[in-house]
């Protein structure tokens, strides 16, 4: 489309935006809608018209938008309620494509670690130590070979195990700012510890059991990783790709979404915990009951962090008046 065309059809929309941006009382759904709209006609215009001035425009607009959603205000007494419902799974769908490739990553070096131990019977050692792998021969040998999750004291086993996944997925996250490398290395180390865990149990021919045991808080543990690694992206990418922005205000930004994204992740970290320390340490429980978990755990994280973001963002586009049309 040419330029002169796009206009056309576009700033009529645009001028509606402005005229609410001068409203006192714009409605934030209505806001974070528009926001949307302007960042979609403001990739077009970069990838279409990258120096026009029509370009500057959109992104001068797209700030505007984004600072009337987020600056500093009286918040009412539903602003938590909004935060998990709307915010957080909005700056989710944002990153998406963030989001997919810290799967990938952790998931293609899992299986680098799987391999990797299957050639080589002391590549584990080499990533946890050899006291971890003796002692789990140890009761392999005793017939209770994940025996460790029932070995410490609960409420304190919870509280240990919920603040170290917080650190784990905090480094994840803090180390984007160096340009999203470290995020990926973080990710790659998880990945391949992950697998070769899980390669050492197949040799002893316990690979089912460690699934339906492990999985049953690793479900929560491994995505929260996984996301974790996600707002790690987008906080290096901000850096690394600011586009049309000056650098400084693309990181802003890229470090807001991100920071909700990280602060989304606390409930899981909390069921993680939970279910590691008081349940996971029933080793010979029901299959049907370690299948209930897991696949409810999963269920769950793939609802509010893919297909309810996906949804949200839709209905908000819906509730767009269309101000260029009679």
């Amino acid at each position: 489309m040419k330029e002169i065309n796009f206009l056309k059809e576009r700033s009529p929309k645009w001028e509606e935006f402005e005229k609410l941006l001068k409203e006192k009382h714009t409605n934030p759904r209505e806001l974070a809608g528009l926001f949307i709209e302007v960042t979609d006609d403001l990739s077009y215009s970069r990838t279409h018209y990258p120096k026009s001035k029509t370009t500057q425009y959109l992104n001068g607009l797209a700030v505007r938008l984004h600072q009337e959603i987020y600056k500093n205000k009286k918040e009412n007494r539903g602003r938590i309620w909004t935060f998990w419902k709307e915010e957080v799974p909005l700056s989710v769908r944002k990153h998406h494509k963030q989001l997919l490739l810290s799967f990938f990553i952790t998931f293609l070096f899992a299986f680098l670690g799987f391999v990797s131990e299957m050639f080589d019977e002391d590549f584990l050692r080499g990533i946890v130590g050899d006291w971890y792998v003796d002692e789990t021969i140890q009761r392999i040998r005793s017939g209770n070979p994940l025996g460790i999750y029932g070995e410490d004291e609960p409420g304190g086993m919870f509280l240990q195990i919920t603040i170290h996944n917080i650190k784990v997925s905090f480094m994840i996250f803090a180390y984007g700012l160096f340009f999203s490398l470290g995020s990926g290395l973080l990710l790659a180390y998880n990945g391949v510890m992950l697998g070769a865990f899980h390669a050492f149990f197949w040799r002893y021919h316990l690979l089912g059991k460690s699934l339906l045991v492990v999985w049953i808080h690793g479900s929560f543990e491994i995505s929260a990783i996984v996301i974790a690694g996600c707002a790690g992206f987008v906080l290096g990418n901000s850096l690394l790709f600011p586009g049309t922005y000056k650098r400084m205000d693309s990181f802003k930004i890229g470090a807001l979404s991100s920071l909700k994204i990280i602060i989304g992740l606390v409930p899981v970290f909390v069921v993680a915990g939970f279910l590691e320390s008081f349940v996971t340490r029933f080793t010979n429980m029901p299959l049907w009951l370690s299948l209930f978990i897991i696949i409810g755990s999963l269920g769950t994280v793939f609802f509010y962090f893919v297909f309810y973001p996906i949804y949200l963002e839709r209905k908000n586009s819906q509730l767009i008046p269309d101000h260029g049309k009679n």
